[in-house]
């Protein structure tokens, strides 16, 4: 059982939220838009703060036990990535604001003029680990789609999650909204996970953000709705006829440039008749990133130098320089390996052919689904959203990179003339 102290705690943060949540589901586009441009602001006003808030989050998690580059890289601010936060801000106070419209609206036989309007959900619980621009992402998200937000990040990003959070509370302040409608859960162990997984009627629901133990601790232990992402498995499949100059660009953009990422590419299909040419070529570059081959028998006898693949080298989410390979006979059997293996997250093809480009669309059940263009662009930002809150790998209610839109919901409006049902 969670501590009670803990448990007292986190319900009253939850229970200002909810208050919050209340005034910012009736504020108007010009109020928070106007916090929104406070917020990007402020993190242009002030990044000597914030980086140096992060400088010690970062020497700590590097002198921690079991401190990996993945992570460190998903920890560490720049003022390029700074600048990406306030960016991001920018374009969600671009867009239109998401609540209040009304759709559908048609007459039934009786008179009655019925519609549906967009609402807020309410209060979301964001449960995250290492990456800090997801404190901001998140608050900007929630703020322009009318809900209040309880920020629950990982212990390992402890100081600049506070710094950012406090920046996003003055911002709220300079709207004349309620600060409590961001606010930080204490970061430690998972007691205050728990007691807000279980806060039903205050917490309307809860988005994990994180490695796949945190992301099933939350599905295991929550009463309130959870959307769900537990692994990012990513494939890229090399189809017959495929350039090679473009597949080994797509490969070492999804592979090396940010291995730690849920949209990083994990496993290689290469059709048969362009491993013998490409195998070798993609060995000289992989060497060149530090990138290690992980292959099938087939591309140990093309590239010797490879590890042969283990059984569960396959459907493995490495987030390290690690390539699973392998090499498939056609189409067919990159789609029935990606049935088998995929995670939902995201799947691209390298292709000339129109018909296996449709057929690859049609086909692959993924929440991202490419066409010669890198795994690394099933992005909330990439994609036009802005940012993202997260990317869900379910169907209820959202699927793939969450924006605005998806932090809403829908209620039916009816008017009537005095009609009764009898």
């Amino acid at each position: 059982m969670p501590d009670p102290d803990i448990v007292r705690v986190t319900r009253g943060l939850a229970t200002s939220a909810r208050a919050a949540a209340r005034v910012l589901a009736r504020a108007k586009r010009v109020q928070k838009d106007t916090a929104l441009r406070a917020i990007t602001a402020r993190i242009r006003a002030s990044p000597g703060a914030l980086l140096e808030a992060n400088r010690v989050d970062v020497a700590r998690y590097r002198n921690s036990e079991g401190a990996t580059p993945a992570l460190t890289d998903r920890l560490t601010l720049t003022e390029a990535r700074l600048e990406g936060m306030a960016g991001a801000v920018d374009e969600i106070a671009a867009q239109e604001d998401p609540i209040g419209a009304v759709t559908g609206m048609t007459r039934r036989p009786n008179g009655l003029l019925v519609g549906q309007v967009s609402i807020p959900l309410g209060v979301i619980a964001m449960i995250y680990e290492a990456r800090p621009n997801v404190t901001v992402d998140a608050a900007a998200l929630c703020l322009k789609s009318g809900n209040a937000v309880l920020l629950r990040g990982g212990s390992e990003a402890r100081d600049s999650n506070a710094a950012l959070v406090a920046l996003v509370r003055a911002a709220l302040v300079d709207a004349a909204l309620p600060p409590d409608a961001v606010q930080l859960v204490p970061p430690g162990d998972r007691d205050a996970i728990r007691a807000l997984l279980s806060m039903t009627g205050l917490i309307d629901l809860a988005i994990p953000r994180g490695g796949e133990g945190l992301v099933r601790f939350v599905a295991e232990h929550a009463k309130v709705p959870v959307i769900q992402h537990y692994q990012g498995v990513c494939h890229l499949y090399v189809d017959q006829g495929a350039d090679h100059d473009t597949a080994l660009a797509l490969i070492i953009d999804g592979k090396a440039l940010r291995p730690g990422v849920c949209n990083a590419l994990e496993c290689l299909l290469v059709h048969e008749a362009e491993a013998p040419l490409l195998l070798p070529a993609l060995a000289a570059r992989a060497a060149a990133h530090a990138v290690e081959l992980r292959g099938c028998a087939r591309t140990v006898a093309i590239v010797p130098s490879t590890v042969p693949a283990a059984p569960d080298d396959y459907g493995r989410e490495f987030l390290d320089m690690i390539l699973a390979v392998r090499v498939v006979a056609d189409l067919a059997e990159a789609l029935a390996h990606v049935e088998k293996y995929g995670s939902s997250h995201t799947e691209a093809i390298c292709t000339p052919s129109y018909d296996h480009a449709q057929v690859w669309l049609d086909t692959v059940d993924a929440s991202c689904v490419l066409v010669n263009a890198s795994t690394r662009f099933n992005d909330g930002g990439e994609l036009g959203l802005g940012a993202e809150i997260g990317i869900s790998t379910s169907k209820l209610h959202a699927f793939g990179p969450m924006g605005v839109d998806s932090l809403t919901s829908k209620k039916w409006i009816v008017y009537g003339g005095g009609q009764v049902r009898g």
